[in-house]
């Protein structure tokens, strides 16, 4: 299975990654230009109806799964089996990535994207141990459908992967099925207990940087809050650059996408230890900034809109 990979690590470390970018190469001016500037470079991006798979890799409770199910039901504006919350909403926040399709499909007759949840597989038992590689992740994401497909890989807490912790708070790639057809894929890995201050970051104390107090969780899980914040990321990143030719900024190799570009912003006047100005629900103090189906409610990170070519938060 060939794939490529593309890592989102999360909380207050996009000052540093900014300031690497201004220096990725001072040979050439132009060049240089190039990569501070969000372009589209001609490939693909995904469109038609796609199913997200979740794949859930060891122990998760079924609260647990529901907060990343509601989510994913929660994206498309069109759902109408569920009340769904006024704005600020999932699906308004999806909407700048919507963005990034309309651009494309003026010039082509590639049609929008819509995504809808299929199908659960619930691996509790293990199957590859509790240390995964990244081709364990990639046979992992095969189980899925490799259809018009994004294949989810969720590891539990007690899961160690490749990379994580050190680099990455998730991923996503691409891999060929055993049909030959392209797919994609993400994983995420749940940090309750092995990196909190890195990648469930404003609901725990972040590990480098200025310090200030946790946000509390808007469903009162820092684990999962924090894995749906690298979901959305990562689902962002999918949609306008599945195949390592769309949408990104800087060189392909360590692309900075919709979602990656805006680490820790998520209401107007962040500043590194601050996530910005959010919503408090006043019963359970949790922090959030955007409503989903089923009374649930939602931190997500900013997107950058091609548009105004800057972090765009949804008030």
């Amino acid at each position: 299975m060939a794939s490529f990979m593309f890592g989102y690590t999360l909380g207050v470390f996009f000052l540093f990654t900014a300031a690497a970018f201004v220096c990725l190469d001072a040979r050439s001016m132009d060049k240089t230009q190039d990569y501070m500037s969000f372009q589209y470079h001609k490939g693909a991006l995904l469109t038609g109806d796609i199913s997200i798979n979740l794949i859930w890799y060891g122990k998760f409770k079924p609260s647990q799964r529901a907060i990343v199910t509601d989510f994913v039901a929660s994206l498309s504006s069109s759902r109408r089996t569920t009340t769904v919350s006024k704005n600020p909403s999932v699906a308004t926040w999806w909407k700048t990535v919507e963005k990034y399709h309309h651009q494309v499909s003026k010039k082509t007759t590639r049609g929008l994207l819509t995504l809808s949840l299929r199908e659960h597989i619930l691996d509790e038992g293990y199957s590859m141990g509790k240390t995964l590689t990244e081709k364990n992740i990639k046979a992992l994401a095969g189980k899925g459908g490799q259809s018009y497909a994004i294949n989810v890989v969720l590891t539990s807490a007690d899961v160690a992967v490749q990379g994580f912790c050190m680099n990455r708070c998730g991923s996503h790639g691409s891999g060929f099925g055993s049909s030959g057809k392209k797919f994609a894929y993400i994983w995420i890995g749940n940090s309750e207990t092995q990196c909190p201050g890195q990648c469930a970051w404003p609901f725990h104390a972040p590990a480098y940087g200025p310090q200030g107090s946790p946000l509390t969780a808007p469903n009162n899980d820092a684990g999962l809050d924090g894995m749906v914040i690298n979901l959305a990321s990562l689902l962002a990143g999918t949609a306008t650059n599945p195949f390592g030719d769309g949408y990104y900024q800087g060189p392909k190799t360590a692309p900075l996408e919709a979602g990656s570009a805006c680490t820790g912003v998520y209401g107007k006047g962040s500043y590194p230890g601050y996530a910005g100005e959010l919503l408090v629900d006043a019963t359970t103090g949790g922090s959030y900034n955007a409503k989903g189906v089923n009374g649930r409610k939602y931190l997500l990170p900013a997107l950058f809109d091609p548009e105004t070519s800057a972090c765009s938060t949804l008030f």
